[in-house]
C-alpha cells in the first residue's frame, strides 16, 4: 500500500510540468533586413595632351569709329539693316492763347487788353553744349474791343487824311479786330526741364481802315485800306519740358 501511493506521488510530479509546458505561450521576433545599394563615381582628372588642336587669342575689336567731341556720328543695324541718325534738328508745331496791349485799345476802350489765338510752327537745332536756337512763323488772330464808326459818333480818328499821293481822304470806320504775322528767332538754354530763352521778331499787325475816298474830285467812295508796316521787337520767357514731346511755354513780346 504504501509503495502504490509513492508511485501515484511521483506520477503526479511528472504529469504536472508537462501541462505548465502545453499552456504556455511562447512570442516570437522576426527581423527584418534591408540592404541598400548604392553607386559611388570617383573623378580623377587626367592628363591629355590635344594633338592637332590649336586656338588663337580672343581679341576685342573697338567698332565704332573714334570721333571728336560733339561729332554726329551714324550706326548701323546689322540685324535689320537699318541706318538709326542721330537727330541735328527738332521741329514741331504751337498753339496758344495770350493777351495784347497797344496804343488803339488805350485811346478807344475801357478794356485795354485783346484776347487772341495763335498757332505757328518751328525748327530748332543745337549749336554748343546746352545752347540751342529756334525759327518759328506765327499767325495770331486778335479779337475786338472797339469798334468805331464816324457815321454814328464823334471819334479820335474822325478827319481828314492825306495818301501818298496827295490825295484827300476822310475816316469812316474802325475796328481792331485783325490778324498778326510774325517771325522770331530765340536762344535756348536748357537747365535740366527749364529752358529760358530770348528772341528777336518782326512782325505785322494786319488792320482794315475804312475811308471816303475821292472820285472825279467828289468824296463819295469807300475803300478799305490795310496796314503793312513792319515791326521790329524783342521777346523773352521760359519753357518747361512736361515730355519729351510737349513744351509749355510763357512768353514776353514787346515790339513798335
Amino acid at each position: 500500500m504504501p509503495l502504490k501511493k509513492l508511485i501515484f506521488i511521483l506520477f503526479l510530479f511528472i504529469l504536472y510540468p508537462l501541462n505548465g509546458q502545453r499552456k504556455k505561450t511562447d512570442t516570437l521576433y522576426v527581423y527584418e533586413k534591408v540592404i541598400v545599394y548604392d553607386t559611388v563615381y570617383l573623378e580623377k582628372a587626367l592628363k591629355i595632351k590635344p594633338l592637332g588642336i590649336y586656338f588663337n587669342p580672343s581679341m576685342i575689336f573697338n567698332s565704332v569709329p573714334v570721333t571728336q567731341q560733339y561729332e554726329y556720328i551714324s550706326f548701323m543695324d546689322t540685324a535689320k539693316g537699318i541706318a538709326i541718325r542721330p537727330r541735328k534738328f527738332e521741329y514741331g508745331v504751337e498753339a496758344g492763347i495770350g493777351f495784347k496791349n497797344s496804343n488803339w485799345a488805350k485811346k478807344s476802350s475801357e478794356n485795354r487788353q485783346q484776347l487772341g489765338f495763335n498757332a505757328g510752327i518751328w525748327i530748332s537745332g543745337s549749336i554748343y553744349k546746352r545752347f540751342s536756337l529756334m525759327l518759328s512763323a506765327n499767325v495770331y488772330h486778335w479779337n475786338s474791343t472797339f469798334d468805331l464808326d464816324a457815321n454814328r459818333e464823334d471819334t479820335w480818328l474822325n478827319g481828314y487824311y492825306f495818301t501818298e499821293d496827295q490825295k484827300p481822304i476822310l475816316f469812316q470806320k474802325f475796328n481792331n479786330k485783325h490778324f498778326e504775322y510774325a517771325v522770331q528767332l530765340k536762344l535756348f538754354y536748357e537747365w535740366k526741364k527749364i529752358r529760358p530763352f530770348i528772341g528777336f521778331l518782326a512782325n505785322q499787325n494786319v488792320y482794315t481802315m475804312q475811308f471816303m475816298v475821292p472820285e472825279n474830285n467828289i468824296l463819295n467812295k469807300l475803300e478799305d485800306f490795310k496796314s503793312k508796316q513792319i515791326n521790329p521787337g524783342y521777346s523773352f520767357g521760359v519753357q518747361y519740358r512736361m515730355t519729351r514731346k510737349f513744351l509749355l511755354s510763357l512768353e514776353y513780346q514787346e515790339y513798335k
